[in-house]
């Protein structure tokens, strides 16, 4: 009873809308329908095996949320879902032309449902006029009027005073006896000439080892070009020496020969 309730009103219907039997020839089959003006409409059908339901599966209990399917790994928030296609599906368009129709229907609808002001009468004219709290002359030309106004004469920046810290300290006071104090101008005379006759002292002392340093390599170089000239002499005599002694033996070598020669001869 009950199992399919849409079937049997459809039944019911077709049931209904056919030429009625007699009702001898109604017989109790599948449906039995009951019609009158108090009876409420009633179902009935034979009984028959009812299909396979799947078991209801018991709650999975995860210990780890680490391996749990239904948690999402990685970074969410960098996740972008871009459309295979940039073009629009013709759906979407005509669903959106439907939408902006509908919009515009309803919007036609709403201005010819406003309450409008009634046409005038013959012989008059509808005159827009004000309705405020307060009437507002209303002008082409607004009035002006020149007012003048005269300001206090702007006076010079007072000079910043001078910025004088607090006084935090204690004040003391020490006895000066006579005598403890000097005269600079006199006492510090000895101490200039001191000073003085130093450096005119110090400044001679570097002329004087200018002047001796100047001598020193004057002689130097005159030293060097005397020896220079020794050593030329030294190597002329010496170079004059070998010539002498070169020649000395090429003398007795010939002397040799010819006695050689001579011995062969005779």
């Amino acid at each position: 009873r009950g199992q399919y309730p849409h079937r049997a009103v459809r039944l019911l219907r077709a049931r209904l809308a056919a030429p009625r039997p007699d009702p001898a020839m109604l017989s109790t089959g599948d449906l039995e329908v009951a019609v009158g003006p108090a009876v409420p409409y009633s179902y009935s059908s034979r009984p028959r095996a009812l299909s396979a339901r799947p078991r209801e599966k018991e709650p999975v209990r995860y210990a780890n949320l680490m391996y749990e399917p239904r948690v999402v790994r990685g970074n969410t928030y960098a996740l972008q879902f871009i459309s295979v296609s940039t073009q629009p599906r013709p759906l979407e368009i005509q669903r959106q032309k439907e939408a902006r129709r509908r919009a515009l229907s309803r919007k036609h609808a709403e201005e010819q449902m406003r309450q409008r002001t009634p046409e005038p009468v013959e012989g008059r004219e509808h005159v827009c006029v004000q309705t405020e709290l307060y009437l507002e002359e209303i002008s082409d030309r607004i009035i002006e009027v020149d007012m003048e106004c005269q300001t206090d004469a702007f006076l010079d920046r007072p000079p910043t005073p001078l910025f004088i810290p607090a006084k935090t300290g204690k004040d003391v006071a020490t006895q000066i006896e006579e005598g403890e104090l000097f005269d600079f101008d006199i006492e510090v005379k000895p101490i200039v000439e001191v000073l003085i006759g130093k450096t005119v002292e110090q400044a001679l002392l570097e002329v004087m080892e200018e002047e001796e340093l100047a001598q020193l390599w004057a002689r130097q170089r005159a030293y060097a070009e005397l020896r220079n000239a020794e050593l030329a002499e030294v190597q002329r005599l010496e170079e004059q020496d070998r010539r002498y002694r070169e020649e000395k033996e090429r003398r007795h070598r010939q002397h040799m020969q010819m006695l050689q020669k001579q011995k062969e001869t005779t």
